[in-house]
């Protein structure tokens, strides 16, 4: 399997899609609680982003860390468990939509994503986890070889904020003989820890693992400098998959904007070719997006 030989379509909010139809997603495990409580409504989750469109499923161990998990009462086991069931019920969702005749070729990637995301306080979007690059390398060791071991396609390593955790990653990932990408968090055209996009890139430009780079869980604005930005010092493909567009507005309580996906043209054009959405970016918005990467003329 090699990202770079083709376009892809990503899925989208997965947390997002779980609540829309009626989970209560509230507690510090996210999306990750139903890991525990409803499977079944994840792997249907699955099914319909790869019902819409999708071609790349990210699993929902996004935020399972061991550490974290021990402070509500789950073992080490326990948190293995639910690492490996997070892959196999993509590939559970996978298996019942791939064609037999391997003409769309669907994929797992398993979600690594920063310290920050498993403390359930947004630091991930700050940046300052407090750790150093061998703290953080030893507290992501033993989930990204579990979920590595799981039988993903790839790992997706996202919403990663700063080089020190990139570089942490980067080393546990090198001669794994695992695919994977990197995907970082942006904001203001540098990362959360205000570092430069350029340097983040090129943190695994010359490890062959990482088949692409690019930005998630961002505003769509965002997207293009991005792109720019990583093309101009690697030649991996280029992963986007922001979020919706949508800003919350805490007085009125609602959500205010326009989705990102009228841009996917403009990414493509740019040099992405792994696109899809992040937060609050539903099922109807990859079949839009498929459709985009798919139009005659789009980059291949």
């Amino acid at each position: 399997m090699d990202l770079r030989q083709r376009s892809w379509t990503i899925d989208g909010g997965l947390g997002t899609l779980l609540e829309a139809r009626g989970h209560d997603l509230s507690d510090a495990l996210w999306s990750a609680r139903l890991l525990v409580d409803e499977p079944a409504a994840i792997q249907g989750a699955h099914q319909e982003f790869f019902t819409a469109g999708a071609q790349i499923a990210i699993t929902a161990s996004y935020q399972v860390g061991f550490e974290a998990f021990e402070r509500i009462g789950f073992t080490a086991s326990d948190t293995e468990r639910l690492l490996r069931s997070s892959v196999d019920l993509a590939c559970r969702a996978r298996d019942t939509r791939t064609p037999s005749d391997g003409s769309d070729r669907l994929l797992v990637a398993a979600s690594v994503g920063p310290y920050g995301a498993t403390l359930g306080d947004g630091s991930e979007y700050r940046g300052d986890s407090g750790l150093t690059r061998v703290e953080l390398r030893r507290w992501h060791e033993r989930r990204v070889t579990v979920l590595a071991d799981a039988g993903p396609d790839l790992l997706a390593l996202e919403t990663i904020p700063s080089l020190d955790e990139a570089t942490a990653l980067a080393e546990l990932v090198r001669g794994s003989g695992v695919p994977a990408w990197l995907s970082f968090t942006v904001e203001g055209g540098r990362l959360r820890s205000g570092e430069p996009m350029e340097e983040g890139f090129r943190v695994v430009d010359d490890i062959d693992e990482f088949q692409a780079v690019g930005v998630n869980c961002t505003h769509p604005d965002e997207v293009l400098p991005a792109i720019v930005a990583a093309r101009s010092v690697t030649d991996k493909a280029v992963v986007v998959y922001p979020n919706s567009g949508e800003r919350w507005d805490g007085r009125a309580r609602v959500w205010r904007g326009e989705s990102g996906t009228a841009q996917v043209e403009a990414w493509t054009a740019a040099g992405a070719t792994i696109v899809g959405g992040c937060c609050r970016v539903m099922p109807q918005r990859i079949a839009e997006i498929r459709a985009s990467v798919d139009a005659p003329g789009a980059p291949r």
